[in-house]
């Protein structure tokens, strides 16, 4: 979907997230219906968490992820009155977000805009699995605490901090704390991936979903990217450096 739905007055959106009497009178200053259903936007207003929130709530409504300011101190190009202006002209980048879906033999599926985690349930004992890619064994045996499949756009998450490092297209493995030091490997988009557990338990979750799915020795699971993805406007802003720098230095807002 494209910046066309801004051609639509009024624009129904919904705003999920924290401290939203901050956002909402500068939201009513522009053409929207504030509805909690149905919506043509979803605007979410705080972190990474309340845009994948948004997302398992609204599956493919376009979104705009805006961080709130009290948390998140901006950069003077990317004030919320600056970035609102900006949306509702139809001149922030549109991005279009891939997502994983991953599925046991019995019928559990999870769907993630960043990652699928497969991890050890018991603490003090490291999980055992092997990988296919399309079939063919890429992995005989990982000893690990987890595998991380990752889009792109999660690559800058837990993916990164196993790997130091992030990636723009494909699908991401990442073996954390394996025994035999091997970190990552990038793999092409298309890829269909099966991971058999050779010794469990374990649990396998996505994005920051409070939804676990156990799993014991020798289950298997499928992953792909779905045929769906989701719009996401205004990336560049919500990934500002500048706005970063500001973040992790603690500066606090005025």
């Amino acid at each position: 979907m494209s910046t066309s739905i801004f051609s639509k007055k009024p624009l129904n959106v919904k705003v999920v997230g924290r401290n939203l009497d901050d956002l909402l009178p500068l939201l009513r200053q522009f053409p929207v219906n504030l509805v909690d259903k149905d919506p043509d936007l979803v605007i979410t207003y705080g972190g990474d968490g309340a845009l994948l929130g948004a997302e398992r709530d609204f599956p493919g409504i376009p979104k705009f992820p805006l961080r709130d300011a009290r948390q998140n101190p901006k950069c003077p190009k990317h004030t919320e009155a600056a970035t609102l202006e900006k949306l509702f002209a139809g001149e922030l980048k549109t991005d279009n977000l891939l997502k994983l879906v991953a599925e046991t033999p019995n019928g559990d599926q999870l769907t993630g805009i960043n990652d699928i985690v497969i991890t050890r349930k018991v603490v003090s004992s490291a999980i055992r699995y092997r990988i296919w890619i399309d079939g063919e064994l890429h992995r005989p045996q990982v000893v690990a605490d987890s595998l991380v499949v990752s889009t792109p756009f999660g690559s800058t998450g837990y993916f990164q901090s196993i790997t130091n490092g992030n990636f723009l297209t494909g699908i991401g493995l990442a073996f954390n704390n394996a025994m035999d030091l091997q970190r990552y490997s990038v793999i092409d988009q298309a890829s269909q991936i099966t991971v058999e557990l050779l010794r469990g338990p374990a649990v396998m979750m996505t994005d920051n979903d409070p939804k676990l799915i156990e799993l014991d020795t020798n289950a298997q699971v499928r992953l792909r990217l779905s045929d769906n993805s989701t719009t996401v406007f205004g990336l560049e802003v919500f990934r500002c450096l500048d706005c970063y720098d500001l973040r992790k230095n603690g500066i606090p807002t005025s």
